[in-house]
């Protein structure tokens, strides 16, 4: 049995087998992110073909994200408190089994009514993968190699951005929201599979007591990194969520402009996670965090700029830049504050991307339905602003990244 205390099975030093184990694991969990990440996005993505397919506006097809977003956040923290003994080879194999069986369901969904509930219940395998993922990895990585290989694993999210927003986007339009569905349900099997495949028995990261939770949950300083996660995402997700119905409606994009324009942007938001896996360990989380939520900023700022796919490109690159390493950054941040509330803090953290989803979906649908595209980037900036002043707090009270 591998716990914190343990001798872990990817522990330094690093040779023959024990290098090569880590190395699949690594690469199995940056899969099983990568199936998140992509039903993560598949709503955005897909909804165009969504909202008129099922007779309701953009706005409405949005809360979508809102419920699911709800659900991974309340979720993340219950459910690692309550399957913090699992196994984790065991519990990510049926985390990923569970959104598979999900998202197939989903995509047979009759009406709006029906695929709400489903949506929900779906992402609960969201809500236990992500921070387990990064728990596994980090009981089996020896201490200076966690920070980079727990944004390594997340490079599944940018991945996901890049081939699967737009491909999402391209199947919508082509064939369908269902058949996006369905290509998530696909690729769960497959990141279960590998899942299953590679990471060893026994990984099971020490259990936290009631008082251990407690005590994380009352900390000021871990509870401000995890609140600066809930602004930034609050910020991108106000925005975000409404991509393709902006582009089509404020842009005149074409459906391949559309899918051009998150292509693009995810291949930046890949080519940010891969800096910051590499300089994470050099300069510090904090730091990585803070230079990507001032990226994101100056692209919130140039917004009202773009009046075309041409200039909407290179508004998007900064935002590309920080959005999917911003994730990454804070994940190592909070793992790396506080050790030996890890498993808990990066729950919490996970928890708190998707209530920032869930704040900035459902707040950007009700401005999209009072007064159209035009508030939308400015409340955005709002929270980013916010979750910059929060950021820049806490380090300047923490020595050294630790409590």
């Amino acid at each position: 049995m591998a716990t914190s205390a343990d001798p872990a099975p990817g522990a330094a030093p690093q040779a023959g087998e024990g290098a090569a184990r880590l190395r699949r694991a690594s690469w199995a969990l940056l899969a099983g992110n990568f199936a998140i990440g992509c039903g993560v996005m598949v709503v955005p993505g897909s909804l165009n073909d969504l909202s008129g397919s099922l007779a309701i506006s953009p706005a409405v097809g949005g809360q979508l994200i809102t419920a699911g977003a709800v659900t991974m956040g309340l979720g993340a923290p219950l459910l690692a408190a309550a399957l913090g003994g699992w196994d984790r080879r065991r519990l990510l194999t049926l985390a990923l089994a569970w959104y598979a069986l999900g998202h197939l369901v989903a995509a047979l969904a009759p009406h709006f009514a029906a695929l709400l509930p489903l949506r929900a219940a779906s992402v609960l395998g969201a809500a236990v993968f992500t921070p387990q993922a990064a728990a596994a990895i980090t009981v089996m990585a020896a201490p200076h190699e966690r920070g980079r290989l727990i944004t390594f694993v997340f490079l599944g999210w940018s991945l996901a951005s890049v081939l699967g927003m737009p491909l999402h986007s391209y199947i919508g339009e082509a064939f369908g929201w269902r058949w996006a569905f369905g290509l998530v349900a696909l690729l769960s099997v497959a990141g279960a599979l590998a899942v299953w495949r590679t990471l060893p028995d026994g990984v099971r990261p020490a259990p936290l007591s009631l008082a251990s939770w407690r005590s994380a949950l009352t900390h000021p300083l871990l509870m401000g990194i995890v609140a600066v996660t809930v602004l930034s995402g609050a910020g991108q997700f106000t925005l975000f969520s409404y991509f393709a119905p902006y582009y089509r409606q404020e842009l005149g994009a074409s459906a391949a402009a559309v899918s051009l324009l998150f292509l693009w942007f995810g291949a930046f938001g890949l080519a940010g996670n891969l800096l910051v896996s590499r300089w994470i360990d050099r300069v510090g989380a904090a730091r990585c965090v803070n230079a990507t939520l001032v990226l994101m900023a100056l692209s919130l700022a140039l917004w009202p700029l773009a009046g075309g796919a041409v200039a909407m490109a290179f508004v998007l690159v900064p935002w590309a830049l920080g959005c999917f390493s911003s994730n990454s950054a804070q994940q190592a941040r909070v793992s790396s504050a506080s050790p030996a509330f890890a498993p808990a803090l990066l729950a919490l953290n996970t928890s708190a991307i998707y209530v920032g989803q869930a704040i900035g979906a459902a707040g950007g649908g009700a401005l999209l339905a009072a007064g159209g595209y035009g508030p939308l980037s400015w409340a955005a900036l709002g929270w980013m602003g916010l979750a910059i002043a929060l950021s820049l707090l806490v380090a300047s009270r923490m020595k050294g990244g630790h409590v």
